[in-house]
Formats: structure tokens, sequence, C-alpha cells
């Protein structure tokens, strides 16, 4: 069962013409159910979905796995405007889940990169002060504590995500990230992955829906799309609506291009 149910606009006709008021998607769709456990938004770029799921992710307090949280970042501004326009219907909340773009990637595995370095500067400072009162109990206890502080970011996270490629390095955050009775939301993951790579979240995806998880996922990937009765929820006209598997562009185009990619090469 969802977590997230549906987003309703509250004040009937969207609000003024600017942005993200602006986009035909958005303008044009009053409500917005969630039925099923796994969602996707898709559509052409521009068509408004990455900035639907910014303002779900701020109307539902999601953590971020990013550069900043959430209240204070300001490519979320837009996403602000808009979540402060909706009611949220809720089963129930949950605090549990995360949100993610994949542009916030490397930000995310910065702000780890620094942490850790932070975390070795206090132990070596608190070290050389320990040389000098080795007695001081409360300095070795302030060490422990830092020590385990780093051993946990480790063991979350690998001590360098930037020794991963950005493939794996995902994995390795959704692998230490998931957990059972969450909301995710997840922008683009695919941008990340191998063909392969999206196999295997499809395959934690699966494990995660069984123990009460939701997630909504804007994407271009037909491999995620394809996840079994997920609903498919289109961008491309107003108002937003479910549509079959078979008849999203990407998909049929995907398919076309595999079956002949001369055919398409040779209009270039």
């Amino acid at each position: 069962m969802p977590f997230l149910l549906s987003v309703e606009r509250k004040f009937g006709p969207a609000p003024d013409e600017r942005f993200p008021f602006s986009v035909p998607a958005i303008a044009g769709t009053a409500r917005v159910n969630f039925s099923s456990s796994v969602t996707f938004l898709v559509g052409e770029n521009g068509s408004g979905k990455s900035t639907f799921l910014e303002a779900l992710a701020v109307g539902a307090k999601a953590i971020t796995i990013g550069g900043q949280d959430i209240e204070r970042d300001e490519t979320l501004a837009h996403a602000r405007l808009l979540a402060a326009s909706y009611r949220f219907g809720w089963r129930r909340k949950t605090g549990r889940g995360f949100f993610m773009r994949a542009e916030d990637f490397f930000n995310f595995g910065r702000r780890m990169m620094q942490t850790t370095r932070e975390l070795d500067e206090l132990i070596s400072s608190y070290q050389e002060e320990l040389k000098l009162r080795p007695r001081d109990a409360g300095l070795q206890r302030a060490i422990g504590y830092i020590k385990g502080q780093r051993e946990a970011i480790v063991a979350r996270y690998g001590e360098n995500l930037d020794t991963n490629s950005h493939g794996e390095g995902f994995m390795k955050v959704f692998q230490a990230r998931f957990s059972s009775g969450a909301l995710y939301l997840l922008d683009e993951p695919e941008a990340a992955l191998s063909p392969l790579r999206q196999l295997s979240l499809l395959a934690m995806m699966k494990e995660l829906t069984r123990t009460d998880c939701q997630f909504i996922i804007a994407t271009h990937s037909p491999i995620l799309m394809a996840f079994p009765d997920a609903e498919i929820l289109s961008f491309d006209a107003a108002p937003i609506a479910s549509v079959a598997y078979e008849e999203v562009e990407h998909v049929k185009i995907t398919q076309s291009f595999l079956r002949d990619p001369e055919a398409f090469l040779r209009r270039l």
C-alpha cells in the first residue's frame, strides 16, 4: 500500500503563470492519485516530471541525498512554491526513505569525504593533546566517540565513494540507505546506472515493496518502467494521466530503434 495516496491543488486553477505553474502538465492537472507501490513519472525533457517529484519531496519533508538539506536548497525554491499549492493525502506518513536527484550524488559523495576528513583532523588534534595529558579520561572518551562516528560512515558507504564508479557509488548508497516501511523519491537514477545495474535496482525495489515501501521515480528508462504492476504517469499532455507501458513514447522509440537502428541512423 502506498504511503502517499494523492496530491490535489488547494485553490482550483494554477495560481499564476510563473514557473512551475506555467508548465502545461502541472497547470492542467488538479489532482494526481498514487495507486501502486511503484509509480513512474515519464515525459520529455521540460515536461514537468522532475519539478513535480521535487514538490513531492518538499511536501513529504524528505531527507535529501545531496549537497544541501531540502529546506535550504536554493534549486528547490520553485518546488517549495508548487508544494505549497498542493494538499497531500496520506495513508500514513513515514519518516523513512529519501529523495535523490542524479546530479546531487556527487555533492553527497563530497560531503561524506569532507566529513571523514574533518573527523580525521579532530582525532589527530585530540591525540596530540592526549600526549600532553595521557590520563585525561575526557579526551580518551572524545577520541573513542569520534572514531565511532567515522567507522559508522565507512561501514555504511565505504572509505571513499569517489573511488567507485558513479554507478557503483549509487548502488552503495541505495544498499546502505534502503530500509522497510519507507518512501523513496528518485529523479532519473538510471543516469548513473548501466542496464545491468538498472536490473539490480529493480531487484532491490521488488524486495523492498514486499516490506511496505513506496517508490515514485522520474525516469526515461524503459528498463525501469517495466517494473511489474507499476503505474506509469505521463507528463506529455495535460492532465497528467496513467499510460500503459507499451504506449510510453520512450518505450516505442527504443523498441523501434533496436529493431532497425540503421533506419534511424539514415535519417541523421
